[in-house]
């Protein structure tokens, strides 16, 4: 373990009292007596109140904290014991100027957890690094991180300082169509973020796209991750609406984003205008190296679309296009394993195509419709031929 680094020494998980996180305590002071402690890992642990108030006075201490990992912390926990801990641990590290990375995940504290989160995240605009995954936040929580975010950059404008925030991830957390106007206005403000993940969050069309207009802003992302909402419109009868649905917002973003690395928008249901965002990487992006289409209703003629864009990405190192509506040994396939050979392109780049939603029969009757209509249009040359010879 690098010598600046502290996790928990002991075999005991669960701290409930002062008493009990002393241990801790006492080794934090020895180890870190002469060195900077610069990064605390808590994870896996259970601080009640008393012990969370305990330990936050130490790290209060500590100046030089730049990575704080909580990930995992109160397990077992009542939900009226999350708040007054998370207020001890946000008042000791509001003021570090040196924190760059803050991680929550993993906490099931739910909206009344984002709460006591407001003085941390409105006040320190020096993090960098933002992880909130897996914490069942809801539309409601959704909401006060946003406007947490927002008074940081108001901060920021105030003491003429760049946001200092590029990483937000905050997948797994019912944000759904709710949160994206107040979450997506915060990003904006920043104007700095470069990767953003949010997948499984229930997502709908219309947040998508709200979100990706505002997104446009970012120019610096490098990695989105939007994988298992939902991008295309559809009505109670289950039938598509074309307009302004995530797909057409998704391909009108993308050129905002030249240095994109990473775009995965797999299982989102991409709809008949996912072959926009297909026609959208036509433009060129020298940087992007991992794309994510899968169970995406791509159709043959988008992914023969794709194989012409191929030249166009020439880092490309990883192709997911599992689970989409055309055959896995069909032209289209063929035609992007091919522009992978002509660009000297490993095949592997392109992976598994196991699951494809592609139903063979029904290419067969349209073969055995076209051999019937060959046959007959013989038939009917014969019989005129023999009409004339009589």
């Amino acid at each position: 373990m690098d010598k600046n680094t502290w996790s928990n020494p002991t075999n005991c998980k669960k701290f409930d009292t002062a008493e009990d996180v002393q241990v801790l305590i006492d080794d934090i002071k020895t180890k870190f007596q002469d060195e900077k402690l610069l990064t605390i890992d808590l994870s896996g642990n259970t601080f009640g109140i008393e012990a969370s108030q305990a330990l936050a006075a130490v790290l209060a201490e500590k100046d030089e904290i730049e990575v704080v990992n909580m990930s995992d912390c109160f397990t077992g926990r009542m939900l009226e014991e999350i708040p007054p801990a998370l207020i001890a641990f946000g008042d000791a590290l509001a003021d570090k100027k040196n924190l760059k990375e803050l991680n929550l995940s993993d906490n099931a504290f739910g909206p009344n957890g984002a709460k006591p989160l407001k003085k941390l995240l409105s006040t320190n605009n020096y993090i960098q690094i933002l992880k909130l995954n897996n914490n069942g936040l809801g539309v409601e929580g959704g909401n006060c991180i946003a406007s947490y975010l927002l008074a940081a950059q108001e901060k920021n404008v105030k003491e003429n300082k760049k946001s200092s925030l590029h990483t937000l991830i905050a997948g797994r957390n019912r944000l759904e169509n709710g949160s994206m106007e107040k979450l997506s206005e915060a990003l904006a403000a920043h104007g700095t973020i470069k990767t953003l993940r949010i997948p499984q969050n229930g997502i709908r069309s219309e947040g998508i796209s709200l979100l990706l207009n505002n997104l446009k802003a970012c120019k610096d992302l490098e990695v989105l991750d939007l994988q298992d909402n939902t991008f295309k419109k559809v009505t109670e009868n289950d039938e598509e609406i074309v307009e302004a649905d995530g797909s057409s917002a998704l391909a009108d973003a993308l050129p905002s984003w030249p240095k994109l690395k990473v775009l995965n928008v797999g299982d989102c249901l991409l709809g008949k205008n996912g072959g926009k965002i297909v026609a959208a990487l036509g433009t060129g992006f020298n940087d992007l190296e991992e794309i994510n289409f899968t169970y995406g209703e791509l159709v043959e003629k988008d992914a023969l679309e794709f194989s012409k864009h191929i030249s166009k990405l020439p880092n490309i190192k990883k192709i997911e296009l599992d689970g989409n509506a055309f055959s896995a040994t069909g032209k289209a396939v063929e035609a992007i394993k091919q522009a992978l050979e002509d660009c000297d392109l490993d095949e592997d780049v392109l992976g598994e195509l196991e699951d494809m939603d592609y139903d063979s029969d029904e290419e067969d009757e349209e073969d055995e419709d076209n051999e019937q209509e060959s046959d007959d249009d013989v038939n009917n040359i014969v019989e005129n031929i023999n009409n004339l010879k009589l």
